[in-house]
């Protein structure tokens, strides 16, 4: 049989140093198994810690065992420092039992280095801010952009129109309007004082029967005391409109076909106040919805006009050394006093009570008593339709002239823009709206807007 490697004789005791004789094969003081005892080996080893530290080895910083693999050495710690963190598998790069690089991480169908994580794979960037929710769209079309607050740019506008960060109020859609028709144009604005604009227009232009051109304009104020003033004057405005624009091209006369506009938009006016029994209780005391309507006709060789109401229509030649003139006559209390030779125009007008209105669009009117004229001017020039909000700023004709531009008949819009810039630059203490309608009405641009 084979025998046992036989190893030299020990002097002392491996385990604890205890004086040996020859021969022993068990110390006599611990009881250790003196054959087990191996040849002393090249590799530094493992040491019980009897007083809490362990000798320095006194191989390089980087030992090679038996297979010549290469182990980084653990970098010296200070005993009064702070421990350091604990280092991950993935903190050093693996070595094979051989002494090769693992397989990199990066391989294809390679593991992840050290430890599994099984969880998505994480994005290589992240947004440095989550969108605020107070201005990301809740619903809509796709692609509407969000209404953001005009204050602080930060809140989202609710449908009431307020910010719902600073709650600052948003201008509203008929805070400011312009429309340009063919040869006519409006521009409607809310003034400066008002927390509204009760003023609406609507303008267009269609064919007679005979193929020539027409244009329209239609211009109403609400009335303040009244209730939803600003619904009544939209609701007035588009029914004369729609009206004129269906009449004329059937052969109505046009001075018949304005006074059936404002009879229809007396009945839009009136089928606003239909509303429940309930509502009245609630609210007693509140008028009835009310406007005053103001509009023109223009063709080619007539100039109708109509109105109910303190709203205007100015008549400007092209020829500035022709007199301009007012086309229409106030409903309003000033208006009357004049009439009847109570006072002068400046006296009346000068009083509190000069814009008092005495006939409106409503249900609560006196009596509905629409006006009309046809005029058939003799030269070209300018058709201005504009509620007080401007004419208190240029009451006269000659006023009026003197404010409209050079240009008019070719740049409608832009005049009409400078005549409301005027009254904002007045003050815009009322809504102001205006419309401009060249004459003689141009045969191009025929078709309803």
């Amino acid at each position: 049989m084979s025998q046992m490697h036989q190893q030299a004789a020990l002097s002392n005791c491996p385990s604890c140093a205890e004086p040996l004789e020859s021969g022993d094969r068990f110390c006599g003081a611990c009881g250790y198994d003196l054959s087990a005892s191996a040849a002393p080996s090249s590799d530094t080893p493992t040491l019980t810690m009897n007083n809490g530290s362990v000798p320095r080895p006194s191989a390089p910083a980087e030992d090679e065992d038996a297979q010549g693999a290469v182990w980084p050495r653990a970098q010296q710690q200070d005993a009064t420092a702070h421990p350091s963190g604990t280092h991950l598998p993935t903190d050093l790069p693996g070595m094979d039992s051989d002494g090769s690089p693992l397989p990199s991480a990066t391989a294809p169908g390679a593991p992840g280095p050290g430890v599994r994580f099984d969880r998505p794979d994480e994005p290589d960037e992240y947004p440095l801010q989550a969108p605020d929710p107070r201005v990301a769209a809740e619903s809509g079309a796709p692609g509407e952009p969000a209404a953001v607050c005009v204050a602080c740019r930060a809140g989202r506008v609710d449908s009431d129109g307020y910010c719902e960060n600073c709650g600052h109020a948003q201008p509203r859609e008929r805070d400011h309007m312009e429309q340009e028709s063919g040869p006519v144009a409006a521009v409607s604005d809310r003034g400066l004082r008002h927390h509204r604009n009760e003023d609406a227009f609507a303008v267009g232009t269609t064919a007679l029967p005979d193929g020539s051109a027409v244009a329209v304009a239609i211009v109403c104020d609400g009335v303040s005391s009244a209730t939803r003033p600003d619904e009544a004057s939209l609701a007035a405005s588009r029914a004369a409109s729609e009206c004129l624009l269906a009449a004329l091209p059937r052969g109505t006369h046009p001075q018949q076909a304005m006074h059936e506009a404002i009879v229809a938009a007396s009945h839009a006016v009136n089928s606003l106040a239909e509303e429940p029994a309930s509502a009245r209780e609630h609210s007693p005391h509140q008028n009835a919805p009310a406007c005053t309507l103001v509009g023109a006709v223009v063709t080619a060789g007539l100039l109708v006009v109509g109105w109910v109401g303190d709203s205007r229509v100015y008549w400007v030649p092209l020829d500035r050394t022709a007199p301009p003139a007012r086309l229409t006559e106030d409903d309003s209390w000033a208006a009357q006093m004049v009439a009847a030779g109570l006072m002068s125009e400046a006296e009346a007008y000068a009083d509190e009570r000069a814009h008092a209105i005495t006939g409106w669009l409503g249900a609560d009117a006196y009596e509905l008593e629409p006006h009309t004229a046809s005029f058939k001017p003799d030269r070209p020039g300018v058709v201005v339709v504009c509620t007080d909000g401007l004419w208190n700023y240029a009451e006269s004709a000659e006023e009026m002239a003197g404010l409209l531009p050079p240009d008019a008949a070719a740049r409608p819009l832009h005049s009409a823009q400078v005549l409301v810039g005027h009254a904002l630059d007045g003050g815009g203490h009322d809504n102001v709206t205006v419309a401009v309608v060249p004459f003689p009405a141009p045969p191009q641009g025929a078709g309803s807007a």
